[in-house]
């Protein structure tokens, strides 16, 4: 009995060399585009600031700052007749600030007044955060930073940002004559270690500015947070995506 030949392959008996290269090399360009308009896509997601900053912090720690809420666990600090107590105001700012700083990526310690992580602190930047006195004829802020500082050149580039950066945020101006002694030798800059940067702001007069320090915490805490993203960003190279409005 004769054997019967298969049938032939109806479609891969027309297909000739010529049209099978073709075909390949149609699939070959299909996967270049792909990859090129993965590529751009990849680029353009890589320049958007979210992800910039993720990938600038790998492989590294994110920069941390102390943030010394004033007389906190310790007093009440100024106290004015109608019973505002400077050490509430103090909280509740160093606790928005350190929100801001965090949503950037900066990695942030709200500490009381005599908290023992103090003693030789180590960070990027410290700051102590008070409220003048209850003084409803005075208005404005002041900054000191330690005066046998370590450091002066970086503690003065502290002051000089935060400075700059809250009388933006606040309106307020400085006070420079009400700067105390008590500010230049304030005992938490004596006690963290010598190699981080510290300074005291006083965010103004629970008098004279207490409608700032008391119902709009968050142009203050902008002012101080913006002060310390930008020293972070000289100090760090810690990039920043935006600034608090």
């Amino acid at each position: 009995m004769a054997r019967r030949r298969p049938l032939p392959d109806p479609i891969n008996s027309n297909r000739s060399p010529g049209r099978s290269l073709l075909h390949w090399i149609s699939r070959a360009l299909l996967v270049l585009l792909v990859i090129v308009l993965g590529g751009i896509t990849l680029l353009g997601l890589l320049e958007t600031p979210g992800v910039a900053n993720w990938l600038a912090g790998v492989g590294r720690q994110a920069p941390l700052v102390g943030l010394i809420a004033g007389h906190w666990q310790n007093d009440s600090g100024a106290v004015c007749p109608d019973g505002l107590e400077e050490a509430e105001i103090n909280l509740s700012i160093a606790r928005r600030v350190a929100y801001i700083l965090r949503q950037q990526g900066v990695r942030v310690e709200v500490l009381p007044e005599y908290s023992p992580k103090i003693n030789g602190f180590k960070a990027d930047a410290l700051l102590s955060i008070h409220s003048d006195s209850c003084r409803d004829d005075l208005s404005g802020f002041k900054l000191a930073r330690m005066t046998h500082s370590a450091d002066p050149e970086a503690e003065d580039r502290l002051v000089e940002l935060l400075y700059a950066s809250y009388a933006e945020a606040t309106g307020l101006k400085p006070h420079l004559n009400t700067i105390t002694d008590d500010m230049r030798e304030y005992h938490a800059l004596r006690r963290i270690a010598p190699e981080t940067p510290g300074a005291i702001i006083e965010c103004g007069f629970m008098g004279g500015d207490r409608h700032l320090l008391t119902a709009e915490q968050d142009r203050v805490a902008a002012g101080i947070a913006n002060g310390l993203m930008a020293f972070l960003r000289e100090r760090t190279n810690f990039p920043n995506a935006t600034t608090a409005p």
